[in-house]
């Protein structure tokens, strides 16, 4: 099945611009994760899977039309900030990755792609400063509680919060004592959103 086809089978669409772009994007990471061991599995179904996952929320967020930036925690080989970057190239997009070879291959892709709404930042997000952003997102880095934590310093005073979850979430929830959330499954995937 073609990566269009997943999509718009899961309710997606996008420009052929987007697809044209994505194809770079793959293509790289196909070359570069090899080399340079940027993702675990590097099969076409799986990079396919990780972009569905990436752009899933954008089916149950409107957040678009509220949203003039989003920072991306643990970016790693581009899921999910990458992808949403490329895909939503009117919002101000900030990849916070600290390991130099990942934010090598970003880069790559950035220049490639003459996004210029992204900016990459090589560091932990608790070092970052001079950024507020409206929204927070993050993929399999750390429990609810700690995300939230580590991310003060970029978070204005209504800044949201989108985390992809695995079956913890339960329990996280509690730990991490937010309200105001939803959450949206697909899969194995718990998609948090923690309205700000």
């Amino acid at each position: 099945m073609s990566l269009k086809n997943l999509l718009e089978e899961n309710g997606l669409s996008f420009s052929d611009e987007f697809y044209k772009d994505i194809e770079v994007f793959i293509a790289d990471l196909q070359t570069w994760g090899k080399i340079h061991n940027l993702s675990g599995n590097l099969s076409i179904e799986s990079i396919y899977e990780n972009i569905l996952d990436s752009l899933y929320p954008l089916k149950f967020m409107d957040y678009m039309k509220d949203y003039e930036s989003f920072a991306d925690i643990g970016t790693g080989a581009g899921y999910p900030g990458l992808v949403l970057a490329i895909a939503l190239k009117n919002v101000k997009s900030h990849l916070i990755e600290p390991r130099i070879k990942r934010v090598s291959f970003l880069n790559l892709i950035k220049a490639k792609l003459k996004l210029d709404n992204l900016t990459i930042h090589c560091k932990r997000v608790e070092n970052v400063n001079d950024l507020e952003v409206d929204l927070i997102t993050s993929r399999a880095v750390t429990n609810t509680s700690l995300l939230v934590d580590i991310t003060k310093n970029i978070k204005k005073e209504n800044s949201s919060y989108l985390f992809y979850k695995g079956s913890m979430l339960e329990s996280e929830l509690q730990e991490a004592n937010v309200n105001n959330y939803e959450v949206h499954e697909r899969k194995d995937r718990n998609y948090l959103y923690i309205k700000g």
